[in-house]
């Protein structure tokens, strides 16, 4: 995945994109620990996969984009709020299917 596909980059994560073999968008996500608790990572987690569930996948959806996206979180990613992480996930999603659709 990380070697077949395209990465984008914000200042809180890091997106790998490849074609996905299946017929639907699939999301993983990568949440290293970067020295915090379990605690603050299932915490991101959770705000990570519902901007994903929300922002990204419906677009995809929408399109009829069939991709797999890899989310990993980078350090900073811990101290960011949740609408932060969803904007930049929303404006990601935005650059994928204009991209990709095109």
């Amino acid at each position: 995945m990380f070697r077949r596909g395209k990465r984008r980059r914000t200042s809180h994560l890091d997106l790998f994109v490849a074609d996905s073999p299946a017929s639907r968008p699939r999301l993983a996500l990568v949440v290293p620990r970067h020295g915090h608790k379990i605690v603050e990572r299932n915490r991101l987690k959770r705000r990570l996969r519902e901007g994903a569930r929300v922002e990204l996948l419906p677009r995809c959806r929408n399109r009829g984009v069939a991709l797999d996206v890899v989310i990993r979180a980078r350090p900073q990613a811990y101290e960011a709020e949740a609408r932060q992480l969803w904007q930049e996930i929303a404006e990601l999603a935005e650059q994928l299917c204009l991209h990709d659709c095109s």
